[in-house]
């Protein structure tokens, strides 16, 4: 387990050594949206009965911010080395797929966390919080954020410059995660569209996530469970297998 737990440490430095960047920023911007959305819309909006809309988007907020940042770390780390030339370094050690991808993934599962715990943290401050249910808030947030830290292995894998990654983020991850439920209700939506909403897959992981601080969601959190697993088996067995054939990586 050596060599597992020496890439987990660098890749935990890595991110570490520019914690303004990759944590104290995100917390900031998603304040931001906390700060602007919560003035404009607490008086008209009514979210499950009796839940403020400030306390309702808290959580939405921070497991967006989770998504976000994991999806973010393993991405850039694999793109960065595939340009820089050093990822040849790390396939040359006698690391298997698994110890690779868990490394990898554990890292940013670390640095998803960190984010979305600062943002509830500095939230505290705005509105006292409910937390019916600890262990689904545990969960949905390290499902979520091993599931978009394993898509980001894929993205990085796929991706040979730094705009094809940037236009994996910005038309796929980001429009995913401002669609899932982070600022409404999906029953607030016509049926049209909220029938839509349910292919999104980042909209389990926030329901879920939220049911865990409320204890009521727009549908049944084991719903969202199985959801969140499926997600999880697809996105790392698809990245444990393009790391096992070597998948863009070896010529």
């Amino acid at each position: 387990m050596t060599g597992l737990s020496t890439l987990f440490r660098k890749e935990l430095l890595r991110f570490w050594k520019v914690s303004l960047q990759t944590v104290a920023a995100p917390v900031l911007s998603s304040l931001l949206y906390l700060l602007i959305f919560s003035h404009a819309m607490t008086a008209h909006i009514k979210v499950f009965g009796s839940v403020p809309y400030t306390a309702f988007l808290i959580p939405g907020l921070a497991m967006m911010s989770v998504l976000q940042n994991a999806f973010a770390n393993t991405s850039s780390s694999l793109i960065q080395s595939k340009i820089t030339g050093n990822l040849v370094f790390v396939l040359l050690s006698p690391l298997k797929s698994w110890e690779l991808l868990a490394a990898y993934v554990g890292a940013s599962v670390v640095r998803g966390l960190s984010v979305g715990l600062g943002l509830t943290l500095v939230a505290l401050w705005f509105v006292p919080l409910e937390y019916r249910h600890p262990m689904w808030i545990l969960v949905f947030a390290v499902l979520g954020a091993s599931m978009l830290a394993s898509l980001g292995v894929v993205a990085g894998i796929w991706a040979e410059k730094f705009d094809q990654m940037a236009a994996f983020q910005n038309f796929i991850i980001v429009p995913a995660t401002f669609l899932s439920g982070v600022f409404y209700s999906v029953k607030s939506l016509p049926p049209f569209w909220m029938a839509v909403s349910h292919f999104n897959p980042f909209f389990y992981l926030v329901d879920g996530f939220r049911y865990g601080f409320f204890g009521v969601s727009d549908i049944s959190p084991w719903t969202c469970l199985l959801a969140a697993l499926i997600g999880n088996a697809v996105c790392g067995g698809l990245a444990w297998s393009w790391l096992h054939r070597g998948y863009k990586l070896r010529n």
